[in-house]
């Protein structure tokens, strides 16, 4: 496929308030609808969801095998800011300029172009209808801020819960090439630097945090100073908030781990008691998260605590909280900077709160 024309839009009721982005993807005709991308995003602002909407029409087009694309946005402000005439100001939109700015660098050829709203209406509409789901579901999204807020769902859960907003770290330079990173030290790139500062405004904006509990690892300790200088707090560190140990497939690809031990990495992937060569199994993971729940809890119990870490003590985490098997460590993604929120119960009862939020970036 060599040209297609990209129409998105995105809005906010309130500003920011509930939010949402549409996309869709046109042939070079601006006849045929070769795809459509929508989404509600929580609370955010007209911008950030302009920005999310662009970068889910790019992303579209790039599935689609696009050479050429034209896109077309009534945001004048995203319009001038990606064709390269106006700065980029608010640290909200680094990121998001950052990723579409990547995403564009994927087509051989680009063009941005502002047309009025009336031009945008299915990109519109779309958005519009994302923006109705998500104010039907702001009420329940984010709990508030107290941590004596009564249990989710059907628990039955008692008392007062341990409520953990679990961070993953932002990007580094393993991350973008999707390498193993497991105890490696890796800092954040200039884009994780942006995402993590997205995030400490984020937890800053909600504020009643007790702590900030980090992994001792350089990403994750970064990416947990940004929000402790926020919120005004230390950092503690928890060494059982490491990576697993991915032992001799640190900072190997997915393919490549596979082709130097094929049949361990086939086994890796489906049972949680296989240790890759030299490292940690997703088992003696769990065992030390486990600790690590029951440190924080008989620690801060009742509170509200930012726990700074990585994709699988966060998937481990969110697994006990919702008493899940193991399959959930291989299906469940969490993508870099993202929020997710556990609570624990002093009667043993758990719940989650919210998976995998990417409002703030």
């Amino acid at each position: 496929m060599s040209r297609v024309v990209v129409e998105a839009d995105g809005g906010s009721r309130g500003n920011p308030g509930p939010a949402g982005y549409g996309a869709v993807v046109f042939d070079a005709d601006h006849e045929t609808v070769l795809a459509e991308r929508s989404a509600s995003i929580g609370r955010a602002t007209n911008n950030v969801a302009e920005y999310q909407g662009l970068i889910a029409g790019l992303t579209a087009a790039a599935e689609l095998g696009a050479d050429e694309v034209d896109v077309r946005m009534d945001s004048k402000l995203v319009v001038e800011q990606m064709s390269g005439r106006w700065k980029i100001k608010h640290p909200d939109m680094i990121p998001l300029a950052a990723r579409a700015r990547e995403l564009a660098g994927r087509f051989s050829r680009i063009e941005f172009t502002w047309v009025p709203r009336a031009e945008n209406a299915y990109a519109d509409r779309l958005a519009n209808e994302a923006m109705d789901g998500a104010a039907s579901a702001a009420a329940g999204s984010e709990p508030p801020s107290s941590a004596s807020a009564k249990a989710p769902g059907w628990t039955g859960a008692v008392g007062t819960p341990t409520r953990m907003l679990l961070l993953r770290h932002g990007q580094t330079p393993l991350s973008v090439e999707r390498r193993y990173s497991g105890r490696g030290n890796p800092p954040l790139t200039e884009l994780g630097r942006a995402q993590a500062h997205a995030a400490a405004r984020r937890i800053g904006e909600r504020g009643n945090i007790a702590a900030v509990v980090s992994s001792p690892l350089g990403r994750a300790r970064e990416t947990a100073d940004a929000a402790a200088a926020v919120l005004g707090l230390p950092v503690t560190v928890h060494e059982g908030l490491l990576e697993t140990d991915f032992g001799k497939w640190e900072g190997l690809t997915f393919g490549e781990a596979a082709q130097r031990d094929p049949e361990v990495h086939r086994r890796w992937l489906g049972d949680t008691s296989v240790r890759p060569p030299g490292g940690e199994s997703f088992d003696e993971v769990r065992g030390r998260l486990t600790a690590v729940r029951d440190d924080l809890v008989a620690e801060y119990g009742g509170a509200n605590l930012l726990v700074v870490s990585h994709v699988t003590p966060i998937k481990t985490l969110l697994q006990m909280a919702l008493d899940a098997g193991p399959s959930l460590l291989y299906r469940l993604h969490l993508d870099l900077a993202s929020l997710s929120i556990a609570e624990f119960y002093p009667d043993g009862g758990a719940a989650v709160r919210l998976v995998n939020d990417t409002s703030h970036l």
